[in-house]
Order: structure tokens, then sequence, then C-alpha cells
């Protein structure tokens, strides 16, 4: 792969172990590495442009030079026709020179041609890998997120299960079994208190009834 690309040369997974080692971010090494691809296909696009605007110049030049030849081939005739063989003659010389120069234009665009259609071919086929590497570098970052996520997630976890944080919990848990025997302590004190002054009360309650009903009791009998 990138075998188009100068600035890159492959992104494979040795590549990114390399990174994570050097703790380089492979989400933005892959970003860069998309951006260089960028460049380099701006550049050969630019070049592309540059080589159809040159063949298109000497398509320009062949085809008039073709058209001269033409012209003098048929000016010659003319000048046959009116007897005139010295200016049929220097035609004749001017539509070889003609002939020549539109060979070598026609040759030069030939090569012109075919320089455009490579570099067409070429352009076409970095595009190409420029998706595919897209689409790559789309799923390298998903995993390295997805990667970052379970390590943060897994230290986490880790944390929570800590002996550090069980004994926490642990001392927090005394605490609140401390609290809870302190309160239920309180409430027997106060059960007990309250237990005893009923008592008082019921007795005195029941010696009062007593008191009462042997008085009454004396009344009936006329002992009082």
């Amino acid at each position: 792969m990138f075998k188009f690309f100068k600035r890159v040369s492959t992104v494979v997974s040795s590549e990114l172990n390399a990174m994570l080692d050097k703790a380089e971010d492979p989400v933005k090494m892959l970003d860069q590495f998309m951006r260089d691809m960028e460049s380099d296909i701006q550049e050969v696009e630019s070049a592309v442009a540059k080589q159809i605007a040159n063949e298109k110049m000497l398509k320009r030049k062949a085809d008039d030079a073709q058209a001269k030849v033409e012209k003098r081939h048929k000016q010659a005739e003319q000048a046959i026709e009116a007897g005139n063989d010295d200016l049929a003659k220097r035609a004749l010389e001017n539509k070889v020179e003609q002939e020549k120069q539109a060979e070598l234009l026609q040759e030069s665009w030939e090569q012109a041609n075919k320089d455009s259609n490579v570099l067409r071919d070429k352009l076409d086929e970095m595009k190409k890998e420029y998706q595919q590497m897209k689409l790559k570098k789309d799923s390298l970052q998903a995993r390295a997120e997805s990667a970052k996520t379970r390590t943060k997630m897994n230290r986490t976890m880790s944390a929570i299960g800590s002996d550090e944080s069980k004994k926490g919990f642990e001392r927090m848990e005394e605490k609140v079994l401390q609290y809870e025997a302190e309160a239920d302590t309180s409430e027997d004190l106060t059960h007990e208190g309250r237990s005893l002054d009923e008592e008082f009360d019921k007795l005195n309650n029941d010696h009062g009834e007593i008191d009462d009903e042997l008085a009454e009791l004396k009344k009936k009998i006329g002992k009082e």
C-alpha cells in the first residue's frame, strides 16, 4: 500500500504498536497520514493539469503545422497552374519544412499524451487507495477509541476492587454498625426508664383503688 505516496509508506499493526510504544496517539497519527496523502494527491493533480495543458498546446501546434503543409501544397498547385514555377518551388520548400516541424510536433504530442494517460491512471489509483485507507483509518480510530475506553473502565474497576477500597468500605460498615448499636442501646435505656416509671404509677394506682375499696367496705358494715 501507499506505493504512490512519497511521505507515507505503510500503516499496519506493527506501526500502530510502535506508535503506542512511543506514547504517540494513533488517532492523531492516522489523521496526519491522511493529510500527507491528501497533499500528495493535490501535487499529482497539479502535475496532471500542467501535463494536459502542455499536451493540448502541442496538439494545437502539430495541427497548425499540418494545416500549413496542406496549405503550401495547395499553393504550389495554384502556382503551377498559374505557370509560376518559381513560386511553386518556394511553396514546396516551405511545405517540406512544415512537414518536418509537423512530424516533430506530432511525436512530441504523442509522448505528452502517453505521459498524461500515465499521470491520470496514477492519480485515479492514488484516489482509490486514499479512499481505502480512509476506511481503514476510520476503523483503526474506532478500535483505538474502544481500546482506550476499555482500558479506562478496567482501571476504574480495578480501583474499585482494590484492597484499599475494600478496607475503606469495611471501615464505613463498622461505623454504621457502631451507630446502629448506639441507637439500640439508647432506645433500650429509654425503654427501661419508662417501664420503671410505669410500674410505680401502676403500684400507686393499685394502692389507691384498694384503699378506696376498703373504706367503702367498712362503711357498709358500719365499722367506720
